[in-house]
């Protein structure tokens, strides 16, 4: 697919990191309309004692409020297994549309199983307001953003691009901590290595800009890098590394890695575009499925 990519136009980013799960959540701005974007917002999450809170959101809802700047989207570039969604609290508080990739309800299929969910649980993505397609453009003011498919790491994994910025959310890391994992449900390393490919094929100066960080081997967090700095130094994927050995390397690293921490009560409410599921009288509740990862 051609996709329509435009370098000449820069937004504003501004990356707010989420040290309890290594989260960047990032405030796309147009600085000519000061229409902006949300993207992969963080809710407050106590898992020990249950409790959820929005202080990074509320970060979020002052800074836009001081720019005078108005949101028109919430997007999620896929269904995070590291943290709650903040999405639902933003739109209530700045509205905007929460978006997503249209093969969400691949997401919601498997993981309504897992879940045990019923009938009420709808799995043809109607939680979200828009579901993105490979290829589909949107605007934020005069900025033109497209959705690359980009799965792997999920089957709803997309990445984000936006003029000269591109928002790859865990289908790579920074050059020394690599790409995601392919081993969750509906995940394929081969599809991973594809798409990242993709990414690669843009333009040498696009600036890329990440979901996770953790700081490998002691380094200060950063989240921004570019296509020309990833095809030369990636560990897993820069310097021509073949499909076959990436498949190889995700495969016997995957399998040593534990399940992420949040990755039952962030399922649960992300496949829900960030609404909490309830109980029969109506009390918000989460479930813990035994044996069932």
């Amino acid at each position: 697919m051609n996709y329509p990519v435009s370098i000449e136009t820069s937004p504003q980013v501004t990356g707010f990191f989420d040290e309890a799960t290594n989260t960047i959540t990032y405030l796309v701005a147009d600085p000519v309309t000061k229409r902006c974007a949300i993207i992969d917002s963080v809710a407050d999450f106590d898992y020990e004692s249950g409790r959820l809170s929005f202080e990074q959101a509320d970060g979020l809802i002052e800074e836009i409020e001081r720019r005078e700047m108005k949101l028109d989207w919430l997007i999620e570039t896929h269904v995070h297994a590291d943290h709650l969604s903040a999405a639902p609290y933003l739109k209530a508080r700045l509205g905007g549309q929460i978006g997503i990739s249209r093969k969400i309800t691949e997401v919601q299929s498997t993981f309504g199983e897992v879940f045990h969910e019923g009938s009420d649980f709808s799995r043809d993505g109607s939680q979200f307001d828009v579901l993105f397609s490979d290829g589909d453009t949107y605007q934020i003011g005069s900025l033109q953003g497209f959705a690359m498919a980009t799965p792997g790491h999920t089957p709803a994994c997309m990445v984000h691009v936006i003029g000269n910025a591109a928002f790859v959310g865990d289908t790579l890391f920074m050059p020394d901590g690599g790409s995601a994992r392919a081993d969750f449900p509906g995940g394929d390393a081969g599809e991973l290595y594809d798409s990242i490919q993709k990414v690669l094929a843009l333009p040498d100066e696009m600036r890329l800009f990440m979901c996770h960080d953790y700081g490998p081997n002691g380094r200060e967090i950063r989240w921004e890098t570019t296509v020309t700095e990833q095809k030369a130094n990636n560990i897993h994927v820069g310097g021509g590394k073949t499909r076959e050995a990436f498949i190889r390397m995700r495969t016997e690293r995957d399998a040593t890695l534990s399940v992420p921490r949040l990755i039952l009560p962030s399922l649960q409410v992300n496949m829900r575009a960030g609404e909490i599921p309830t109980d029969v009288d109506g009390n918000l509740m989460l479930k813990l499925p035994i044996n069932g990862l």
